[in-house]
């Protein structure tokens, strides 16, 4: 019962990362990439420590004694949270999202294979390969539409 839960729950983070593509896309492409990006960390940290402070049980580990290894997933919210503000505009919300979620989907099936980052290891197996190549057509797809869209505007506008 949980696991269909699980997911819906993570259905709907996703519905909300591709809002929050397109939104932060349009407030970068009018008042800057990193304006953008600072506004989503700040209101995000202000979200998550009053989260934290009232909601979060303690943990034997804190931010000072884990392994510092463990710190840098931080950045990598910095760098998509950039790299989304600054792609949305130009190429959409689909297509960034579709490259996003391919390039999620390549490394959490890396990570898995091989058992990084003290993970359980899940080898590659047909469904996996499945989902990689169905996942690259989507993205291919989508990269077609982008540039029948982009010159037939630029047709348009020759002719106008």
């Amino acid at each position: 019962m949980l696991l269909p839960i699980i997911f819906l729950v993570l259905l709907v983070g996703g519905a909300a990362l591709a809002a929050q593509s397109s939104i932060n896309g349009r407030l970068g492409a009018n008042v800057g990439v990193l304006e953008s990006a600072w506004l989503t960390f700040a209101s995000g940290a202000l979200v998550t420590f009053l989260l934290m402070f009232f909601f979060e049980p303690a943990h034997s580990e804190t931010l000072f004694t884990v392994p510092k290894w463990q710190l840098i997933g931080a950045l990598f919210g910095v760098v998509y949270m950039l790299v989304i503000v600054f792609a949305v505009p130009r190429v959409g919300t689909a297509a960034a999202t579709v490259a996003t979620i391919s390039g999620q989907l390549l490394m959490s099936v890396l990570i898995d294979n091989f058992g990084w980052l003290g993970n359980a290891r899940m080898p590659l197996d047909a469904s996996r390969y499945t989902a990689l190549a169905l996942l690259a057509g989507a993205l291919v797809l989508i990269y077609l539409s982008n540039t029948r869209r982009r010159a037939q505007q630029a047709r348009t506008a020759t002719a106008g």
